[in-house]
């Protein structure tokens, strides 16, 4: 099954198999300033990402920002990178491999699931390229993001219908944009944090910290941050907290114009002066640890909340692929497959398809070898 088409390519003769692909936003290849440089090239060059006039743009990216940047974030990087790989490849990938075992006890081998990354490796095209030299058909694209914004998952839109382009067969194609509200999601997250608590104790307050976005996109009608709260309405209510008991920030800022607010490192600095002096910190948004949660909550927010008289600081981890999370998710893929049958790759299915259209090309085309 070669969407763009191969000389001598019997599409007859394929197996069909339905497709899941999941993406996460990306990760450098290493925490070298190298690839630093090349990763944030391509994450910042989208237009999706910083909104920005391009000629102005260009000039502060490659002027200014991958001058400096990437030393910075390299350093970062180092931190908390693993033997495999960054934390957020290789819990995305454990994610993929639970997803998988999952639909394979349900449906054999006529289900391939896979991973690309928005930006970095693996990419979304070499990961077409797989599926479809797998005789992908029909394929369904999760991204992991729970709450949606332009700059994530139209984005990630926006990746593969620019694949999609170049290529002669496309599969029948399905697309989740978010799921923020999804009851297994919002179930698995409380089971998590109460788990925490179970062997850890709860603290005065639960911050729910999600990824920032500029104001101006909200501005704009991009959803993410009604969805943000949304999300953390349902999950405070199924966790039976109170109004004054947790509390939504936005993290991960740059540059110098306004963003969501209240800042996450600014309320970790304004905490323990207004009597919160022990948290919970918990982030919806991040379907996998990475160099957001690891280094700038569970270390630099915690230095913060510290330094300011706070006393406990608890980062819960991210869902990862813990079961309540794979359970969650493959309902959801579930659901998102609804209406699609599975393919019949039966041999005498595939030998009958292939003799109709040998007969049909004889009648055609008589004597040529097509």
């Amino acid at each position: 099954m070669d969407y763009k088409g191969a000389e001598g390519f019997r599409h007859d003769q394929s197996k069909q198999k339905l497709g899941v692909l999941v993406t996460n936003l990306g990760t450098p290849d290493a925490p070298t300033k190298t690839a630093l440089r090349r990763y944030l090239a391509e994450f910042l060059s989208d237009p999706r990402v910083v909104e920005v006039p391009r000629l102005l743009w260009w000039l502060v990216l490659h002027g200014v920002i991958l001058r400096i940047r990437p030393a910075r974030s390299a350093k970062a990087y180092a931190g908390v990178w693993e033997k495999k790989g960054s934390p957020l490849l290789i819990h995305t990938a454990a994610q993929c491999e639970g997803i998988r075992k999952a639909l394979e006890q349900k449906w054999g081998d006529k289900v391939v699931v896979a991973f690309a990354m928005r930006y970095g490796n693996p990419s979304v095209p070499k990961v077409l390229d797989e599926l479809a030299a797998q005789g992908v058909s029909r394929l369904l694209v999760l991204p992991l993001y729970p709450q949606y914004s332009a700059s994530t998952s139209a984005s990630t839109f926006d990746a593969i219908a620019k694949d999609f382009t170049s290529r002669r067969w496309l599969p029948d194609f399905r697309f989740v944009s978010h799921y923020h509200d999804f009851p297994p999601y919002i179930e698995a997250m409380a089971r998590h944090i109460e788990s925490w608590w179970a062997q850890s104790g709860r603290q005065q307050k639960l911050v729910l910290s999600y990824h920032g976005i500029p104001l101006k996109y909200l501005l704009k009608g991009d959803p993410y941050h009604c969805e943000c709260h949304k999300t953390s309405r349902l999950l405070a209510e199924r966790l039976g907290l109170s109004d004054d008991q947790y509390m939504t920030t936005f993290q991960s800022r740059f540059g110098r114009e306004e963003w969501l607010q209240p800042y996450t490192d600014e309320t970790m600095k304004a905490l323990p002066g207004e009597g919160t002096t022990s948290v919970d910190v918990f982030c919806p948004g991040f379907s996998a640890d990475c160099l957001e949660t690891v280094e700038e909550i569970a270390e630099e927010n915690r230095d913060y909340f510290l330094a300011a008289g706070g006393k406990t600081f608890n980062y819960i981890p991210a869902l990862n692929a813990t079961p309540g999370h794979i359970d969650a998710l493959v309902t959801l893929i579930e659901k998102n497959l609804q209406g699609w049958d599975l393919p019949d790759n039966s041999q005498e299915t595939l030998q009958a398809r292939s003799k109709r259209a040998d007969e049909r090309r004889e009648a055609t085309w008589p004597g040529r070898n097509l």
